[in-house]
Protein backbone atom coordinates (compact mmCIF):
# COMPACT_ATOMS: atom_id res chain seq x y z
CA UNK A 1 0.00 0.00 0.00
CA UNK A 2 1.15 3.30 -0.85
CA UNK A 3 2.24 5.36 2.17
CA UNK A 4 0.43 8.49 3.10
CA UNK A 5 2.42 11.58 3.92
CA UNK A 6 1.65 15.07 4.50
CA UNK A 7 4.70 16.75 2.75
CA UNK A 8 2.64 16.84 -0.14
CA UNK A 9 -0.17 19.17 1.24
CA UNK A 10 -0.04 22.75 0.13
CA UNK A 11 2.64 21.87 -2.54
CA UNK A 12 2.91 23.63 -5.58
CA UNK A 13 3.77 22.07 -8.74
CA UNK A 14 6.00 24.12 -10.88
CA UNK A 15 8.64 21.90 -12.41
CA UNK A 16 10.14 18.53 -11.82
CA UNK A 17 13.35 19.99 -10.67
CA UNK A 18 11.81 20.65 -7.86
CA UNK A 19 10.52 16.74 -7.10
CA UNK A 20 12.56 14.17 -6.09
CA UNK A 21 12.40 10.57 -8.44
CA UNK A 22 10.52 9.13 -4.97
CA UNK A 23 7.76 11.82 -5.00
CA UNK A 24 7.46 11.53 -8.59
CA UNK A 25 7.17 8.25 -8.29
CA UNK A 26 4.30 8.50 -5.66
CA UNK A 27 2.21 10.68 -8.18
CA UNK A 28 2.63 8.02 -11.10
CA UNK A 29 1.26 5.13 -8.35
CA UNK A 30 -1.50 7.61 -7.11
CA UNK A 31 -2.78 8.00 -10.84
CA UNK A 32 -2.81 4.90 -11.28
CA UNK A 33 -4.94 4.27 -8.29
CA UNK A 34 -7.43 6.96 -9.03
CA UNK A 35 -7.47 5.31 -13.00
CA UNK A 36 -8.60 2.49 -11.68
CA UNK A 37 -10.98 4.07 -9.17
CA UNK A 38 -12.35 5.83 -11.90
CA UNK A 39 -13.02 3.10 -14.48
CA UNK A 40 -14.67 0.93 -11.45
CA UNK A 41 -17.05 4.02 -10.99
CA UNK A 42 -15.54 4.05 -7.22
CA UNK A 43 -15.93 7.70 -5.85
CA UNK A 44 -13.03 9.34 -4.23
CA UNK A 45 -13.35 11.73 -1.76
CA UNK A 46 -11.31 14.42 0.29
CA UNK A 47 -11.78 17.30 -2.10
CA UNK A 48 -15.26 18.26 -2.01
CA UNK A 49 -16.38 22.09 -1.87
CA UNK A 50 -13.20 23.47 -3.06
CA UNK A 51 -12.70 25.85 -5.33
CA UNK A 52 -10.10 26.28 -7.98
CA UNK A 53 -8.89 29.13 -10.70
CA UNK A 54 -8.04 27.75 -13.85
CA UNK A 55 -6.10 30.54 -15.51
CA UNK A 56 -5.05 30.07 -19.92
CA UNK A 57 -3.36 32.68 -21.08
CA UNK A 58 -2.70 30.14 -23.86
CA UNK A 59 -5.78 27.99 -25.35
CA UNK A 60 -5.65 24.15 -24.48
CA UNK A 61 -7.76 21.06 -25.28
CA UNK A 62 -6.14 18.56 -22.95
CA UNK A 63 -4.95 20.50 -20.30
CA UNK A 64 -8.43 22.66 -19.53
CA UNK A 65 -10.36 19.12 -20.07
CA UNK A 66 -7.84 17.08 -17.90
CA UNK A 67 -8.23 19.80 -14.64
CA UNK A 68 -12.32 20.59 -15.58
CA UNK A 69 -13.14 16.73 -15.32
CA UNK A 70 -10.37 15.68 -12.64
CA UNK A 71 -11.65 18.48 -10.27
CA UNK A 72 -15.51 17.88 -10.95
CA UNK A 73 -14.37 13.80 -9.96
CA UNK A 74 -12.77 15.21 -6.90
CA UNK A 75 -15.85 17.19 -6.06
CA UNK A 76 -14.59 20.46 -6.63
CA UNK A 77 -15.90 23.55 -8.49
CA UNK A 78 -13.49 25.12 -11.12
CA UNK A 79 -13.36 28.57 -12.34
CA UNK A 80 -11.54 29.08 -16.09
CA UNK A 81 -10.07 32.37 -16.65
CA UNK A 82 -9.21 32.31 -20.49
CA UNK A 83 -6.93 36.04 -22.02
CA UNK A 84 -10.12 37.99 -22.19
CA UNK A 85 -11.84 37.00 -19.25
CA UNK A 86 -8.60 37.83 -16.40
CA UNK A 87 -7.30 40.87 -15.65
CA UNK A 88 -4.04 39.23 -15.17
CA UNK A 89 -0.65 40.77 -16.12
CA UNK A 90 -2.89 44.34 -18.02
CA UNK A 91 -4.79 45.98 -15.30
CA UNK A 92 -3.50 44.02 -12.69
CA UNK A 93 -0.07 43.03 -11.88
CA UNK A 94 0.57 38.88 -11.19
CA UNK A 95 1.57 39.85 -7.86
CA UNK A 96 -1.81 41.29 -7.00
CA UNK A 97 -3.73 39.00 -9.03
CA UNK A 98 -1.87 35.83 -6.95
CA UNK A 99 -3.11 37.48 -3.54
CA UNK A 100 -6.54 38.11 -4.82
CA UNK A 101 -7.36 34.87 -6.09
CA UNK A 102 -5.19 32.86 -3.08
CA UNK A 103 -8.06 34.58 -1.10
CA UNK A 104 -10.90 33.11 -2.83
CA UNK A 105 -9.56 29.71 -4.22
CA UNK A 106 -7.78 26.57 -2.57
CA UNK A 107 -5.59 26.50 -5.81
CA UNK A 108 -4.78 28.15 -8.96
CA UNK A 109 -3.36 26.70 -12.08
CA UNK A 110 -1.84 28.33 -14.78
CA UNK A 111 -0.99 27.85 -18.60
CA UNK A 112 0.76 30.49 -20.71
CA UNK A 113 3.75 31.83 -21.28
CA UNK A 114 7.06 32.69 -18.74
CA UNK A 115 8.22 29.95 -16.25
CA UNK A 116 8.39 33.83 -13.76
CA UNK A 117 4.94 33.97 -13.99
CA UNK A 118 3.64 30.85 -12.19
CA UNK A 119 6.93 31.25 -9.87
CA UNK A 120 5.36 34.82 -8.86
CA UNK A 121 1.88 33.21 -7.98
CA UNK A 122 3.51 30.65 -6.21
CA UNK A 123 5.40 33.49 -4.12
CA UNK A 124 2.41 35.56 -3.43
CA UNK A 125 -1.16 33.43 -3.88
CA UNK A 126 -0.46 31.57 -0.25
CA UNK A 127 -2.15 28.10 -2.01
CA UNK A 128 -1.36 25.53 -4.33
CA UNK A 129 0.24 26.66 -7.47
CA UNK A 130 0.13 23.63 -10.70
CA UNK A 131 1.99 24.68 -14.10
CA UNK A 132 0.05 23.50 -16.87
CA UNK A 133 2.96 24.66 -18.91
CA UNK A 134 5.07 27.59 -19.30
CA UNK A 135 7.49 28.23 -21.80
CA UNK A 136 10.02 26.13 -20.33
CA UNK A 137 8.50 23.31 -18.46
CA UNK A 138 5.77 20.92 -18.58
CA UNK A 139 5.38 18.97 -15.60
CA UNK A 140 2.23 17.47 -15.56
CA UNK A 141 2.88 15.83 -19.00
CA UNK A 142 5.69 14.26 -17.77
CA UNK A 143 3.74 12.29 -15.23
CA UNK A 144 1.26 11.13 -17.90
CA UNK A 145 3.84 10.22 -20.10
CA UNK A 146 5.94 8.15 -17.35
CA UNK A 147 2.54 6.51 -16.63
CA UNK A 148 2.12 5.75 -20.37
CA UNK A 149 5.30 4.36 -20.38
CA UNK A 150 5.22 1.68 -17.59
CA UNK A 151 1.68 0.77 -18.88
CA UNK A 152 3.26 -0.35 -22.42
CA UNK A 153 6.75 -1.62 -20.51
CA UNK A 154 6.33 -2.37 -16.71
CA UNK A 155 9.19 -1.02 -15.66
CA UNK A 156 10.61 2.91 -16.02
CA UNK A 157 14.57 2.78 -15.12
CA UNK A 158 15.97 1.51 -18.54
CA UNK A 159 13.94 2.60 -21.12
CA UNK A 160 15.67 4.53 -23.82
CA UNK A 161 13.50 7.28 -24.91
CA UNK A 162 14.56 8.96 -28.28
CA UNK A 163 12.86 12.80 -28.38
CA UNK A 164 13.14 14.31 -32.53
CA UNK A 165 12.87 17.85 -32.96
CA UNK A 166 13.10 21.29 -30.90
CA UNK A 167 14.23 19.83 -27.57
CA UNK A 168 14.80 23.48 -25.99
CA UNK A 169 11.74 24.18 -24.84
CA UNK A 170 8.89 22.86 -21.86
CA UNK A 171 8.70 19.42 -23.58
CA UNK A 172 12.14 19.09 -24.41
CA UNK A 173 13.48 20.25 -21.04
CA UNK A 174 11.05 18.63 -18.99
CA UNK A 175 11.38 15.46 -20.91
CA UNK A 176 15.32 15.31 -19.97
CA UNK A 177 14.81 16.35 -16.66
CA UNK A 178 12.12 13.34 -15.70
CA UNK A 179 14.79 10.72 -17.85
CA UNK A 180 17.48 12.07 -15.68
CA UNK A 181 16.01 11.79 -12.54
CA UNK A 182 13.96 8.40 -12.79
CA UNK A 183 16.47 6.18 -15.10
CA UNK A 184 15.64 6.68 -18.23
CA UNK A 185 17.63 6.68 -20.62
CA UNK A 186 17.37 10.54 -22.98
CA UNK A 187 18.10 10.77 -26.75
CA UNK A 188 17.84 14.13 -27.89
CA UNK A 189 18.04 13.85 -31.82
CA UNK A 190 18.26 16.98 -33.83
CA UNK A 191 20.46 19.77 -35.24
CA UNK A 192 22.85 21.22 -31.73
CA UNK A 193 21.30 24.42 -31.99
CA UNK A 194 18.02 23.17 -31.03
CA UNK A 195 19.24 21.20 -28.16
CA UNK A 196 18.38 22.55 -24.47
CA UNK A 197 20.63 24.55 -22.71
CA UNK A 198 23.65 23.75 -21.03
CA UNK A 199 22.91 24.40 -17.41
CA UNK A 200 20.05 22.49 -17.66
CA UNK A 201 22.29 19.75 -19.28
CA UNK A 202 24.73 19.97 -16.93
CA UNK A 203 22.14 19.52 -13.96
CA UNK A 204 20.21 16.67 -15.84
CA UNK A 205 23.88 14.90 -15.76
CA UNK A 206 24.38 15.01 -11.90
CA UNK A 207 20.44 13.33 -11.83
CA UNK A 208 21.69 10.78 -14.07
CA UNK A 209 24.91 9.96 -12.06
CA UNK A 210 22.23 9.30 -9.01
CA UNK A 211 19.70 7.30 -11.16
CA UNK A 212 21.82 5.44 -13.24
CA UNK A 213 20.33 7.41 -16.52
CA UNK A 214 22.42 8.02 -19.74
CA UNK A 215 21.86 11.13 -21.49
CA UNK A 216 22.55 11.39 -25.03
CA UNK A 217 22.98 14.16 -27.93
CA UNK A 218 22.94 13.28 -31.31
CA UNK A 219 22.40 15.26 -34.95
CA UNK A 220 22.15 11.82 -36.84
CA UNK A 221 18.65 10.12 -37.22
CA UNK A 222 20.11 6.66 -37.35
CA UNK A 223 21.97 6.59 -34.18
CA UNK A 224 19.22 8.86 -32.13
CA UNK A 225 16.58 5.97 -32.94
CA UNK A 226 18.24 2.88 -32.74
CA UNK A 227 17.56 0.75 -29.71
CA UNK A 228 14.79 3.16 -28.62
CA UNK A 229 11.52 2.28 -26.95
CA UNK A 230 9.76 5.52 -26.97
CA UNK A 231 10.47 8.00 -29.41
CA UNK A 232 9.01 10.98 -29.14
CA UNK A 233 8.28 14.54 -30.43
CA UNK A 234 6.05 17.40 -30.49
CA UNK A 235 5.23 20.75 -33.04
CA UNK A 236 8.10 22.23 -34.27
CA UNK A 237 6.42 25.32 -33.60
CA UNK A 238 5.74 26.58 -30.05
CA UNK A 239 2.47 28.47 -29.41
CA UNK A 240 2.59 31.92 -29.74
CA UNK A 241 5.53 32.05 -31.98
CA UNK A 242 5.39 34.30 -35.14
CA UNK A 243 4.83 32.51 -38.48
CA UNK A 244 8.26 33.58 -40.22
CA UNK A 245 9.52 30.95 -37.72
CA UNK A 246 7.42 27.99 -39.67
CA UNK A 247 10.01 28.41 -42.96
CA UNK A 248 13.44 27.83 -40.76
CA UNK A 249 12.28 24.87 -38.60
CA UNK A 250 10.74 23.53 -41.31
CA UNK A 251 14.13 23.55 -43.42
CA UNK A 252 16.27 22.30 -40.33
CA UNK A 253 13.70 20.08 -38.78
CA UNK A 254 12.14 18.03 -41.58
CA UNK A 255 15.25 15.45 -41.75
CA UNK A 256 14.22 14.11 -38.07
CA UNK A 257 10.49 13.76 -38.99
CA UNK A 258 9.33 10.47 -37.38
CA UNK A 259 8.31 8.17 -40.04
CA UNK A 260 8.01 4.44 -40.46
CA UNK A 261 12.06 4.34 -40.87
CA UNK A 262 12.82 5.65 -37.59
CA UNK A 263 10.30 2.65 -35.75
CA UNK A 264 11.72 0.38 -38.05
CA UNK A 265 15.21 1.00 -36.58
CA UNK A 266 14.12 1.54 -33.50
CA UNK A 267 13.07 -1.53 -30.55
CA UNK A 268 11.05 -4.11 -31.68
CA UNK A 269 8.44 -3.20 -29.08
CA UNK A 270 8.57 0.84 -30.01
CA UNK A 271 5.93 2.60 -29.34
CA UNK A 272 5.42 6.31 -29.95
CA UNK A 273 4.48 9.57 -27.79
CA UNK A 274 3.69 12.54 -28.55
CA UNK A 275 1.90 15.42 -26.05
CA UNK A 276 -0.62 16.63 -29.16
CA UNK A 277 -1.93 18.54 -30.84
CA UNK A 278 0.19 17.02 -33.81
CA UNK A 279 0.48 17.87 -37.31
CA UNK A 280 0.08 14.61 -39.34
CA UNK A 281 -2.29 15.23 -41.70
CA UNK A 282 -4.48 18.06 -43.83
CA UNK A 283 -6.84 17.97 -41.10
CA UNK A 284 -6.40 21.44 -39.75
CA UNK A 285 -6.67 24.80 -40.73
CA UNK A 286 -2.75 25.11 -39.88
CA UNK A 287 -2.26 21.28 -41.73
CA UNK A 288 -3.38 22.93 -44.53
CA UNK A 289 -2.15 26.83 -44.50
CA UNK A 290 1.23 24.91 -44.26
CA UNK A 291 0.73 22.47 -47.31
CA UNK A 292 0.00 25.41 -49.29
CA UNK A 293 3.19 27.54 -48.31
CA UNK A 294 5.76 24.37 -47.85
CA UNK A 295 4.61 21.70 -49.56
CA UNK A 296 4.23 19.33 -47.41
CA UNK A 297 1.18 17.11 -46.13
CA UNK A 298 2.94 15.71 -42.86
CA UNK A 299 5.54 17.96 -40.31
CA UNK A 300 6.95 16.07 -37.23
CA UNK A 301 5.15 12.80 -37.38
CA UNK A 302 4.14 10.86 -41.08
CA UNK A 303 0.00 10.05 -40.51
CA UNK A 304 1.27 6.27 -40.99
CA UNK A 305 2.89 6.21 -37.45
CA UNK A 306 0.32 8.52 -35.88
CA UNK A 307 -2.33 6.20 -36.95
CA UNK A 308 -0.10 3.15 -36.23
CA UNK A 309 0.10 0.36 -33.82
CA UNK A 310 2.73 2.04 -32.33
CA UNK A 311 1.56 4.89 -31.59
CA UNK A 312 -0.20 5.53 -27.57
CA UNK A 313 -0.72 8.98 -27.97
CA UNK A 314 -4.67 8.99 -27.08
CA UNK A 315 -3.68 6.77 -23.82
CA UNK A 316 -1.32 9.07 -22.84
CA UNK A 317 -3.73 12.03 -23.49
CA UNK A 318 -5.92 10.06 -21.19
CA UNK A 319 -3.65 9.53 -18.38
CA UNK A 320 -3.30 13.89 -18.84
CA UNK A 321 -6.66 13.82 -16.96
CA UNK A 322 -5.42 11.06 -14.55
CA UNK A 323 -2.18 12.03 -13.36
CA UNK A 324 -3.59 15.94 -13.04
CA UNK A 325 -6.04 14.47 -10.63
CA UNK A 326 -2.98 12.54 -8.92
CA UNK A 327 -1.18 16.21 -8.49
CA UNK A 328 -3.96 17.97 -7.03
CA UNK A 329 -5.58 15.11 -4.81
CA UNK A 330 -2.09 14.85 -3.47
CA UNK A 331 -1.57 18.96 -2.64
CA UNK A 332 -5.24 19.24 -1.48
CA UNK A 333 -5.12 16.69 0.68
CA UNK A 334 -1.96 15.93 1.42
CA UNK A 335 -2.53 12.23 0.27
CA UNK A 336 -1.32 9.95 -1.97
CA UNK A 337 -3.33 6.72 -1.59
CA UNK A 338 -7.10 7.26 -2.89
CA UNK A 339 -9.51 7.07 -0.27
Amino acid sequence: MITETSKYLGRSFLTLRDYSASEILDLVNLAEELRTKKKKGIPVKGCEGKNIALIFEKTSTRTRCSFEVAAADLGMHSTYLDPKASQIGKKESIKDTARVLGRMFDAIEYRGFGQDIVEELDKYAGVPIWNGLTNEYHPTQMLADLLTIRDNFHYIKGVNLTYMGDARYNTGNSLMIMCSKMGLNFCVCAPKKYWPQQWLIDECQKNAKLSGSVLKFTENVDEGVMNADVIYTDVWVSMGEPDRIWEERIKDLYPYQVNMDCIRNASVDVIFLHCLPAFHDLKTEIGKEISEKFGISEMEVTDEVFESRYSKVFDEAENRMHTIKAVMYATLTGKIHAV
